[in-house]
């Protein structure tokens, strides 16, 4: 029986609702179905970022349907569980749909730092790997320690090092970052506080001052963060922000005199939900994306043909989202994980595969120009190349603006500095091999590749 506030989607269909105590309903499952579970959220302060990138990725996945009869003639099905972004669902969900399917879940997407952590044992015990694109445990980079976690395209730390050089480039020249004064005002949770660390190394090595601001959960107020700020006069403010807390802190922002141009965010505070609610107030901000917003790409082109087309619903309400950044997130967590499917299928056969299947196929996938323009998302994903010792693929950054209207590229890809960012996942991955009595795998036998050194 469920006991709480509970609601199963499956393949856009409820299939269970609890507001009292209701009995489970269990979907049937065909034999040559490949299942995806969906750790979403679609209600809460969080809402708008859930909805957009849940959307997008099972929009995805219905458009392969439609459009090809799923991957190489195996369909594929999902199932939403609402976690409303809090740890305890997130683990409730898992538990609640990792074992459904013929072959059990394929690859969990928790869109949640929170919740990753909290299932990284859980997944090596089950033998379920977790794509954490863009967010998570940044040390799971290294996937000697870490083989079912993949912080596929860029991670935190990278990011980091990214948004300093932007900044650094901004400013005429690493070397101007010196006095230089910088407020990191993050999201009180374990997403807001992984680049503490990284930001204080990087501070060490260019010669600014950093001050780190807790903003608490879900970040509606923040007059007194701000009046800190105002104090401090810093040169450039960080927005490690989610949800409410984003729209909250350009409105703030302004009120306090702070410009918007001297604010950047995180990606995860660069969606068109985190400024339209600003309305003026965040005219000129930047942040970092590891992809644009836009409908132009042949991929969301087919989308809009064989989903939405002729009237048909598909998982977002207002269509006007599709194109947005949460979205265009959304599909391309859909093609990672279509992707890695796909290439296990090329060992493991044409047929329904498990987690353990899969996240070989993750660990060997390989998304290169050719291949994007294949999948219509040539210029929305960068090429990237995943292996044993490398769990993040990619890495590289793009800064964008928003001009009151849309979102603007202003910047090519920047690389990541791995001078920084690989010697501190090492040490950090070897320290919670050492707690976790865990011995890191031998790479070198199972064919992987040097690191990047960029």
């Amino acid at each position: 029986m469920l006991s709480r506030n509970w609601k199963c989607i499956r393949n856009g269909t409820l299939i269970a609702a609890t507001g009292a105590m209701i009995g489970i309903v269990t979907p049937v499952f065909a034999q040559n179905e490949q299942f995806l579970p969906m750790l979403s959220y679609r209600v809460g302060p969080y809402a708008a970022g859930g909805s957009g990138f849940y959307g997008g990725y099972i929009d995805y996945l219905d458009m392969l349907n439609r459009r090809d009869g799923g991957i190489n003639g195996v369909k594929l099905t999902w199932e939403e569980c609402e976690t409303e972004y809090q740890n305890d669902r997130g683990v409730e969900c898992y538990e609640r749909l990792k074992k459904k399917g013929p072959t059990g879940a394929t690859v969990v997407t928790p869109l949640s730092t929170g919740i990753t952590y909290a299932l990284i044992d859980r997944a090596a015990a089950d033998k379920v790997p977790i794509i954490s694109m863009g967010y998570g445990r940044t040390d799971a980079s290294d996937g000697r320690v870490f083989p079912y976690i993949f912080p596929l395209v860029t991670n935190y730390w990278s990011q980091n090092t990214a948004k300093i050089k932007f900044i650094g480039q901004r400013e005429g020249g690493m070397d101007r970052l010196k006095g230089k004064k910088i407020v990191n005002l993050y999201h009180g949770s374990a997403y807001g506080k992984e680049t503490i660390g990284v930001l204080d190394l990087q501070a060490k090595k260019y010669g600014f001052t950093v001050t780190h601001i807790e903003v608490p959960h879900p970040g509606s107020e923040q007059q007194s963060q701000w009046l800190q700020i105002r104090q401090i006069n810093p040169d450039w403010v960080i927005l490690r922000g989610w949800g409410v807390m984003n729209p909250t802190a350009l409105r703030t922002a302004q009120r306090t005199g702070f410009p918007a141009n001297k604010i950047v965010g995180v990606w995860w505070s660069g969606a068109e939900e985190d400024v339209l609610p600003a309305g003026e107030a965040a005219k000129g901000y930047i942040s970092a994306a590891f992809h644009p917003s836009g409908t132009e790409f042949p991929v969301i082109q087919d989308i809009l043909k064989h989903v939405y087309g002729a009237g048909k619903k598909g998982a977002v309400d207002d269509t006007k989202r599709i194109g947005q950044q949460y979205y265009n997130r959304g599909v391309i967590q859909g093609i990672l994980s279509a992707e890695a499917i796909r290439t296990a299928q090329q060992r493991f056969g044409r047929k329904p595969l498990t987690g353990e299947q899969v996240r070989w196929g993750i660990e060997n996938l390989r998304l290169d120009e050719a291949r994007l323009k294949q999948l219509g998302a040539s210029n929305l994903l960068q090429p990237m190349s995943v292996s044993c010792l490398d769990h993040e693929g990619g890495g590289a950054v793009k800064f964008q603006q928003w001009d009151g209207t849309k979102w603007t590229v202003i910047s090519d890809w920047i690389a990541s500095d791995q001078s920084i960012v690989r010697p501190e996942i090492e040490k950090s991955a070897a320290q919670y091999a050492k707690e976790k009595n865990i011995s890191p795998r031998d790479c070198a036998k199972e064919g992987a590749t040097d690191v990047r050194k960029s």
